[in-house]
């Protein structure tokens, strides 16, 4: 599994409010936000290399192409 993280941001919610309006119900889950705030990817589960190439990674490239 890799341990290195695709994105270049990653986002805190410290007081829990963006994980109660994005349904956050358990962890680990990962979520694509494009760059008009709007989820593209919510996985819920363990990252695997698998998981990476053919979800995340997915889409990330189609949030990039369509900001």
């Amino acid at each position: 599994m890799r341990s290195a993280i695709p994105s270049p941001r990653i986002a805190r919610d410290d007081d829990g409010r963006a994980s109660i309006e994005w349904g956050v119900y358990g962890v680990p889950e990962t979520y694509v936000v494009d760059g008009r705030g709007i989820i593209r990817l919510k996985y819920v589960g363990p990252l695997t290399d698998a998981v990476l190439a053919g979800q995340v990674m997915p889409a990330i490239r189609a949030a990039q192409a369509n900001p």
